[in-house]
């Protein structure tokens, strides 16, 4: 027997493992348990947990479903697993990955080790240059949701030849889901939100990259976003319809409304898009519905009737903006991002306005901080006109330098 299960098992690994459960931190899931409280759980009850997993006789509790809303208005679920079954699938899932990840297509990018999303996008952006213009954009319907176990199970099998792990990882699969207090069984998908799913869902889509590449596509997918570049229209829709029936074949169903065969500048990958600059090169550009979501996470950490002070404000949206800056900085468009600049410091000069509220406190400070007092009395005399006032020549006042210094990143910097 292939001693898979005991190699996941192994302390180092083990140790690793928990390292990068307590780094993800995350909430609790169907047992209320705190990554906090892990070590102390583990440190009491490891030998029999082991002996659990080692005979077979450990059970997966059911994850806990939580919604998060989407920037096109819908929800996206997530299936939350404790934080044991979290650091048991991270063990499993570092074992797994060796094994599977140096046959996948080199053409997938994502979850794998020394990948991210920016190797995705620079592909597909050197597909668009090369000529292919034209691109399938094939959306998978709760593609998570959807994942046949069976179908799933049949391909794991072909590589792990440990049966024990199998049974561990088809009792991952089953564990129900906990919704309003109660347990629904689960049949089929792989809830988003365990360390496995990722690794799983690239060892189903798998079998589409590899055919992809026997046809001599180009192709670049991350996760379930697949973009194939082809030279014309014609061809387009000719490798949809041969991805509808394969999907099908794996017992996925294509989102036709969001799917479609078009022009490569019209549709977004992974939040960015692409242009047309000087001299015949192809730019990226951040997508403009990462701009509107940009917008309005920033509307609302920037919000005049959340009662916190200006520091307490740029401390959540320094963070929130680092974040973006490191993955939308891949963008070539400096000038979007110095508008961007200007509209948060617009925001941000609102957000004082309203904390000083009274006119004559409005008055008072501007021209201390060296506003000219008829300037300073024209912003007073409308003192609740927080965002037309805060474009009324408040830069002597309220200069960047001074959302510089409370630590807020500049994005065109």
């Amino acid at each position: 027997m292939d001693l898979l299960l005991e190699k996941a098992l192994e302390r180092p690994n083990l140790m690793q493992a928990l390292k990068r459960v307590q780094q993800n931190r995350g909430s609790p899931g169907s047992d209320g348990m705190t990554v906090d409280e892990l070590p102390d759980h583990l440190r009491a009850n490891w030998l029999t947990l082991r002996e659990q997993l080692l005979t077979g006789r450990y059970q997966p509790q059911p994850v806990r479903r939580c919604e998060i809303p989407k920037p096109d208005g819908g929800k996206r679920e997530l299936g939350i697993p404790t934080v044991l079954d979290r650091f048991v699938q991270q063990a499993l899932l570092q074992v797994l990955q060796p094994l599977f990840d140096g046959s996948f297509s080199e053409h997938s990018h994502g979850f794998r080790p020394g990948r991210r999303a920016h190797d995705a996008v620079c592909e597909a952006r050197g597909y668009v240059q090369s000529g292919k213009r034209w691109v399938v954009d094939v959306d998978l319907e709760k593609f998570f949701d959807r994942v046949n176990h069976d179908m799933l199970m049949s391909r794991l099998a072909r590589r792990i030849a440990d049966k024990r792990m199998l049974r561990l990882i088809r009792r991952y699969l089953n564990a129900g889901v906990l919704a309003d207090g109660v347990v629904v069984e689960r049949h089929e998908g792989t809830p988003q939100g365990g360390p496995l799913s990722p690794l799983l869902a690239n060892v189903l889509l798998d079998e589409v990259d590899q055919e992809l590449e026997r046809r001599g596509h180009t192709f670049v997918r991350y996760a379930d976003d697949l973009h194939v570049y082809v030279g014309s229209r014609r061809s387009g829709q000719r490798v949809m319809d041969s991805l509808i029936r394969l999907f099908g074949k794996l017992r996925l169903k294509v989102n036709h409304a969001k799917s479609a065969v078009a022009r490569a500048w019209d549709r977004p990958f992974l939040g960015f898009a692409f242009w047309a600059a000087r001299g015949g090169r192809v730019a990226i550009r951040v997508a403009a519905k990462s701009i509107a979501k940009m917008k309005v996470r920033v509307r609302h950490l920037t919000r005049r009737v959340r009662g916190r002070s200006l520091d307490q404000i740029a401390v959540e949206l320094r963070r929130y903006l680092l974040g973006w800056k490191g993955y939308f900085g891949l963008a070539e468009t400096p000038g979007v991002m110095r508008d961007l600049d200007e509209w948060i410091r617009h925001r941000l000069r609102a957000v004082q306005l309203k904390h000083w509220k009274r006119g004559r406190t409005i008055y008072r400070e501007l021209v201390v901080r060296g506003m000219s007092p008829t300037k300073a009395k024209q912003v007073a005399v409308n003192a609740r006109s927080w965002w037309r006032n805060s474009a009324l020549g408040l830069h002597s006042a309220l200069p960047n330098s001074l959302f510089d210094e409370l630590g807020v990143p500049r994005l065109a910097s």
